[in-house]
């Protein structure tokens, strides 16, 4: 290796202090560096479970969409590392110290005011409505919101952090089913006027897949898809317009629904 080299690897490496502790900081080597895209993703990850920190770094340390920043143990740490690594996305444990409440939202909430730009990944072992619409009330874009046990893939997890890089929105298709199942019992609902197929549709809908890839997932036609999704739209009061986060809107009204009945 150059010295040229040598320096920047060294400049790459290395901790950032918090105050108390040291933040894990995981910058591949500039060596090591030929086989990413021109402009990989730059991620955060925040989890305090050293289990699920292991994970993290495998599977993104992995990934030549992404270029991992570090690593933090909890809220502290990472404040430090969003306002000095500047981040594309954050990945980030709903619940973690110090508080040992819900840091993770308390980012993506402040986020949301200080770098709208700035998509967050929420890591949870809940499958709570609430959870879910406290990370989106404030809108869905470059949101996403993932069950813990539903991410041994690192497609998921890749796929998630490119969707809310994008622009987009993701969330658990488990809360979203739990969802439709429960509101459909009751006649209050927007969604008692959806037929069993666009509920099927919605459940599609809300984990970020484009119409082509429901299509192929409920072995539909585009156009049929493309006419399920303008019906349920049409049901649920979303009026025709540029926004992009409208199909994840179709969800909020039942994680909003969910939550205001406790």
């Amino acid at each position: 290796m150059s010295a040229d080299a040598d320096e920047r690897q060294s400049a790459t490496r290395g901790t950032l202090k918090d105050g108390e502790g040291e933040i894990r900081h995981r910058l591949p080597r500039a060596d090591q560096r030929g086989d990413l895209p021109a402009t990989p993703i730059r991620v955060v990850a925040a989890e305090d479970s050293y289990v699920i920190q292991e994970f993290l770094i495998g599977v993104l340390e992995s990934a030549p969409e992404v270029e991992l920043l570090a690593v933090c143990a909890n809220g502290k740490e990472l404040d430090v590392a969003i306002s000095t690594l500047r981040p594309d996305v954050v990945v980030t444990d709903i619940r973690m110290p110090p508080s040992g409440r819900e840091e993770g939202l308390r980012v993506a909430t402040r986020l949301r005011e200080t770098d709208p730009e700035m998509g967050v990944v929420v890591l949870s072992q809940y499958s709570e409505p609430s959870y879910a619409l406290a990370l989106l009330e404030s809108g869905s874009g470059r949101r996403a919101y993932l069950l813990k046990e539903r991410i041994s893939s690192s497609q998921d997890l890749v796929g998630a952090i490119e969707a809310v890089a994008r622009g987009g929105s993701v969330i658990d298709s488990s809360i979203v089913d739990a969802l439709i199942t429960a509101r459909a019992r009751s006649g209050r609902s927007p969604l008692a006027d959806l037929t069993s197929r666009e509920r099927e549709l919605l459940a599609e809908i809300a984990t970020g897949k484009s119409n082509g890839a429901i299509a192929e997932s409920l072995v539909l036609t585009k156009r049929a898809v493309e006419k399920h999704v303008n019906s349920i739209f049409s049901k649920l009061g979303l009026p025709e317009d540029h926004d992009v986060s409208r199909r994840v809107k179709a969800t909020l009204i039942y994680l909003a629904d969910e939550n205001g009945n406790g």
